[in-house]
């Protein structure tokens, strides 16, 4: 009988060891959202997904959109399960900027991976700009319902002690026109990271490319940074169109791409999607300059844009990567976002109580109850 026992109890553990691997199974399929074709975030979903697919049997398809909203509208409507964000994951989870209309509000959204990248005004090298300020009065790309770009280079003329109104603003349709647009003289600078192909088009043009760089010890510039958007510090970056390690340049750092999704998306398949990433780094580790922080070292660490998902603190604990501080972290910050939510709704009953109406003004009204009533800072 006891032997018996113990076959029985064997076969038991190998079936529910069977069966948790299967549950951690990727899908047969999967839809992820990302910037335009061209962008250094098209690349490094289409270089992920590629690799993924050389070692398991999932098949992923990629659908690019130059906007915060197109990328994470079919995220929301079920028709993609995550996307290669940038911070229009903040904006989202905190409803601010495009998502503070009442359609939207503060979502429950997680991260997965974020990876670590540099940011500046990819400037065209023909205008005699070496300085932030030096962009004064110049040609620079905003991008309609972009909020991730916009508030970018709302920052980085900060840092100059510069605003919209001491240069031209020129307004684009998609993140991608703004490269065509500088190649062809009809705009100067607009923000980008320093690994992208267009980054690469525009060194190569006749225009030519410049960095002005964010020196850190400009500590008012970098307060003045930090007044707009609280997620951004120094980065020495090594790579990218006119950077090396011999030639380096003091840049803005922060987490992109940010692959995110729904905090409802099953634990169990975004462990899987982390695993296989991970498992995968040596097919990745070249897809752009900067695609070696994919490793998830580096791009499983906070601080990021929202909280992270269940599924990818679990493999994290596992290899040992994620601390106690990290869970400190995540702790704050969804405490943060229940915060936001649960006022959200109470904002809502007190501004339909106002008798008030129209999206207009429910923007200000939650823009006001976020600063006064839950004491947040501004979001512009």
């Amino acid at each position: 009988m006891g032997r018996l026992w113990g076959v029985t109890a064997g076969i038991a553990a190998l079936l529910l060891a069977s069966a948790a691997a299967q549950a951690q199974k990727l899908p047969d399929s999967s839809v992820w959202t990302a910037y335009d074709l061209g962008s250094s975030g098209y690349a490094e979903a289409s270089g992920i997904a590629d690799a993924i697919m050389k070692k398991h049997t999932i098949r992923v398809r990629i659908v690019p959109s130059g906007t915060s909203i197109g990328r994470l509208l079919p995220i929301t409507q079920g028709k993609a399960t995550y996307g290669f964000l940038a911070n229009e994951l903040f904006f989202a989870a905190e409803g601010t900027y495009d998502f503070a209309v009442p359609s939207w509000g503060p979502q429950d959204v997680r991260v997965v991976l974020a990876r670590p990248a540099a940011n500046a005004m990819a400037t065209a090298g023909d205008i005699g700009v070496k300085t932030m300020k030096d962009l004064k009065g110049k040609r620079i790309g905003y991008v309609k319902g972009n909020p991730s770009v916009n508030v970018k280079t709302d920052a980085y003329l900060a840092f100059a002690g510069l605003t919209r109104k001491d240069v031209e603003v020129v307004w684009f349709g998609s993140y991608n026109a703004m490269k065509t647009a500088v190649i062809n003289n009809q705009l100067d600078s607009f923000s980008s990271v320093t690994t992208s192909a267009n980054m690469r088009e525009i060194e190569a043009s006749p225009r030519g490319l410049v960095w002005p760089e964010f020196p850190p010890e400009d500590k008012e510039g970098w307060k003045r940074i930090s007044q707009v958007a609280d997620f951004f510090e120094p980065y020495v970056e090594t790579a990218g169109a006119g950077i090396s390690k011999e030639k380096p340049k003091n840049l803005v750092g922060y987490r992109y791409p940010i692959i995110a999704t729904y905090a409802k998306t099953s634990a169990d398949e975004v462990y899987a999607l982390v695993k296989a990433i991970d498992e995968s780094m040596d097919l990745i580790k070249g897809v752009t300059g900067s695609a070696a922080n994919w490793d998830p070292k580096k791009s499983g660490k906070p601080p990021a844009d929202a909280p992270w998902h269940d599924g990818s603190i679990r493999y994290l604990k596992e290899k040992g990567i994620w601390t106690a501080d990290h869970q400190a972290w995540q702790d704050a910050r969804l405490a943060r976002l229940k915060k936001l939510q649960a006022g959200w709704k109470d904002a809502e009953a007190k501004f339909k109580a106002s008798g008030k109406s129209g999206d207009e003004a429910w923007v200000d009204f939650w823009e006001d109850y976020r600063v006064k009533t839950m004491g947040l800072p501004a979001s512009g």
